[in-house]
């Protein structure tokens, strides 16, 4: 059992105790090394490291100056595991303590990134996060829903900007859990009930910012798989614009804030009804020149204009026609007579080839009594009666003699 060390009718002031705490914390606890997880990394514009230190169970704010952190070989983020080495230090006007890092190391990959990236690389080969699966915003929504908490800064942000944008867009709240076991699940179920009832044209799901460890129920596979699977386009708006999570990979637009989701979600009202004076404008000046110029052409159609203009465009087509009829008949006549005298001279051919002309020359073709033309005086024996046919007539003959021909 642990002894008192004071009188137990002691009665401290609250400056008496935390200068006790402070000197007995800060005298025991100096050169200490301790290991934990970066979350909620917030450098300082002046160089000085400002996050917390925390494993399953706990946490620890942790502080890193300047001249402490030049010295580092690495940059820190969320999710590193790291060793450091320092004191712990109590800051008595908030009676908050925190440990003053000297040195540090990284001391492996934090435990939540490395799920994290596991998990996004799964569902990623599932298909989750296909560029092809992503639905278009609507233009002009007539409800939005938010599943977002109903005490949170973001619905506040979100119905604010709502309204001054385009107060005629219905907004339909469906609460969840945010932060803490538990939020994945009802983040999920309002996801699908805003599917199953078909609520609103637009979705935007998300929360103001926070830590890495309070943005998880975004990460949740649940949730990832929930946003993928609606049918209702969803604009993911978790955290600010430097916060990730794996339900921005699957909805079908990221947001950097729950804020710049309303802007997108919404139309400026005054915007629309700009662009339809325009498009109006531009519409009536456009049919208002159309009309003139049709009274100016119906106008000038009297008889004796719509005469000369007829004229105008019958003459050149008649001309075209006149030429026209011209060049065919020329070309049929000289077609018919180049095709007389290729006629012509193929008559020559073949009445130069006519045996008749051939006969008149002095030849004549001899047959046996059958028709059988004689080549050759092998062909008949003596006294064979043979036919003589000449140029004219016929004569009849009969083989006295026959014999080879002798070129004497």
């Amino acid at each position: 059992m642990t002894q008192n060390l004071f009188p137990s009718d002691t009665v401290f002031t609250v400056t008496n105790l935390t200068s006790i705490l402070k000197e007995l914390l800060e005298s025991t606890f100096t050169g200490i090394t301790l290991e934990g997880e970066i979350s909620n990394y917030r450098p300082n514009s002046s160089g000085h490291l400002y996050f917390t230190l925390k494993d399953e169970s706990s946490q620890i704010s942790a502080v890193m100056f300047r001249g402490r952190a030049t010295a580092l070989t690495f940059v820190p983020k969320d999710g590193m595991k790291v060793r450091c080495q320092g004191s712990i230090s109590v800051y008595a006007p908030r009676g908050n303590y925190q440990i003053i890092i000297t040195k540090m190391e990284v001391a492996g990959t934090g435990n939540i990134l490395q799920i994290l990236e596991e998990r996004k690389q799964l569902l990623a080969a599932q298909g989750l996060f296909d560029s092809a699966n992503k639905i278009k915003i609507p233009i002009f929504p007539k409800t939005i829903g938010i599943v977002t908490s109903p005490t949170g800064a973001a619905l506040r942000d979100i119905l604010q900007i709502t309204k001054r944008r385009n107060p005629n867009v219905n907004v339909i709240i469906l609460p969840a859990l945010v932060q803490g076991e538990g939020a994945g699940l009802t983040i999920a179920k309002q996801i699908k009930t805003a599917n199953e009832f078909n609520m609103c044209d637009t979705l935007i799901i998300g929360r103001g910012g926070g830590s890495l460890e309070d943005l998880l129920p975004f990460s949740d596979e649940c949730v990832v798989r929930a946003v993928a699977e609606s049918k209702i386009p969803i604009i993911s708006a978790v955290g600010h614009e430097i916060d990730w999570a794996l339900s921005d990979y699957a909805a079908d637009l990221r947001a950097p804030t729950p804020s710049a989701a309303a802007e997108i979600a919404v139309p400026q009202l005054s915007d629309i009804k700009t662009d339809i004076n325009y498009f109006y404008q531009e519409l009536y000046n456009t049919i208002s020149t159309k009309i003139k110029n049709m009274r100016l052409i119906i106008k000038s159609f009297n008889p004796d204009n719509l005469e000369i203009k007829f004229r105008s465009i019958e003459q050149p087509l008649l001309s075209r026609l006149e030429n026209a009829k011209e060049n065919l008949i020329e070309n049929i006549k000289q077609k018919i007579k180049d095709t007389r005298q290729l006629l012509r001279e193929q008559v020559h051919i073949l009445e130069g080839a006519s045996p008749k002309t051939i006969l008149k020359r002095g030849y004549s073709m001899v047959t046996d009594q059958n028709g059988k033309i004689i080549k050759s005086y092998k062909d008949v024996n003596t006294e064979t009666t043979l036919n003589i046919i000449p140029a004219e007539g016929f004569i009849k003959a009969t083989v006295i003699e026959k014999g080879e021909t002798t070129n004497e």
